[in-house]
């Protein structure tokens, strides 16, 4: 019977990448293989199992212990089955190698090894699931890393109490974190040969004035208001495309930005001023809200009692879209997000040990309440 670490191994070992937002370095893409892997594994642990096709070839893995007791409150265990991109990476990114006491590989982190943890514990729990006072559900859900789309379906057809989302927190409990307002910028011109640029319009020129205005404008506003666990508001300018050769002059320059908001941020006002220093400017926005859960909640408490500390993030993940939808929604997972999106991206063996114990911990604890 595998053990944590095999789990975890099998699953770096299954390609699937996010195929959205940028080269996947990979034609092995889509989470549906992942999917069906998970679906065996939890069957096996005697689960009722849906694959719940979200994207084409992308379906969430969805999975419930029936419990004895009707109407019990709803835990819903929630990694994702997608990982980032493999470009770049320095080490075979689907080798599930182990080494050096640690799994190397794409996803060993965030969140494949995560998400072994909460397997493995299911499946040893599988004897005195349906005894506890709650109906205990799994999830592995697709696009996380670009759209968040599975977390956004399974949220809108079915409500629960509780949500862990798995992410690489070293065991502690994330109830605050910032949300996303990414927006992609284009600016359009009139191509003329450089030698006359005064009979033209420069995109890149327009699209220069727009990011003068969010770093000497929207930033300094973002930064007017701070959150007393997760600091200020940040931008950053990630991507910018415009032109096409050096004697021409450009008709049409993109950009992306990254804004990482605080709870009670409006971000309107960030649409208004681009709007107004550039005419014109085309603004596709789209993100995710930040979270902030009562860390008072009795099974935040119930996970400190584990040994798990509170704590803030200035990232997102899948739990925001479940506390949108009125679910007490935290993070929690084994290892760190310092590897996370990582050239040689790995998750240490005793880490995946502890995540393990720790979520049997966590379930044992259940029946007493």
């Amino acid at each position: 019977m595998k053990g944590v670490v095999e789990i975890a191994s099998a699953l770096v070992r299954i390609p699937s990448v996010n195929p959205d937002g940028g080269d996947p370095g990979t034609d092995q893409i889509g989470e549906a293989r992942c999917a069906a892997w998970v679906a065996d594994f939890l069957s096996d642990a005697g689960a009722e199992v849906s694959l719940r096709e979200v994207l084409p070839q992308r379906p969430n893995v969805v999975a419930r212990f029936p419990p004895k007791r009707p109407g019990a409150p709803r835990i819903l265990f929630a990694p994702h089955l997608d990982t980032v991109s493999v470009a770049g990476m320095t080490i075979d990114p689907f080798s599930g190698e182990l080494r050096d006491g640690r799994l190397w590989g794409r996803g060993a982190s965030d969140t494949k090894g995560p998400m072994a943890s909460m397997l493995w514990a299911l499946r040893e729990a599988r004897d005195f699931l349906a005894d506890l006072p709650y109906e205990v559900w799994f999830a592995g859900l697709v696009g996380e890393e670009a759209g968040q789309h599975g977390a956004k379906a399974l949220a809108d057809t079915d409500a629960f109490d509780f949500v862990m989302a798995g992410e690489p927190t070293s065991l502690n409990v994330v109830y605050a974190h910032k949300g996303s307002c990414w927006l992609h910028l284009e600016t359009s011109g009139v191509a003329v040969h450089a030698s006359r640029p005064e009979s033209g319009s420069n995109a890149i020129y327009k699209m220069t004035e727009a990011i003068d205005c969010l770093r000497r404008d929207v930033a300094p506003r973002l930064a007017e208001k701070s959150d007393p666990v997760l600091g200020r508001s940040t931008l950053s300018v990630g991507i910018i495309h415009g032109g096409s050769k050096v004697n021409i002059v450009p008709d049409h320059c993109e950009a992306s930005v990254d804004i990482r908001t605080i709870p009670g941020m409006d971000t309107a006002f960030v649409l208004e001023m681009l709007r107004q220093k550039v005419p014109g400017i085309q603004i596709q926005m789209r993100g995710s809200a930040p979270l902030h859960t009562d860390p008072s909640h009795p099974l935040v408490v119930c996970l400190q009692s584990l040994g798990s500390k509170l704590e803030g993030a200035p990232w997102f993940c899948d739990a925001a879209v479940f506390a949108s939808k009125g679910s007490a929604a935290i993070a929690i997972g084994p290892g760190s997000i310092a590897q996370a999106h990582t050239a040689d991206e790995f998750i240490s063996l005793d880490d995946l040990e502890r995540g393990g114990d720790f979520f049997l911990s966590f379930l044992r604890e259940l029946r007493g309440r």
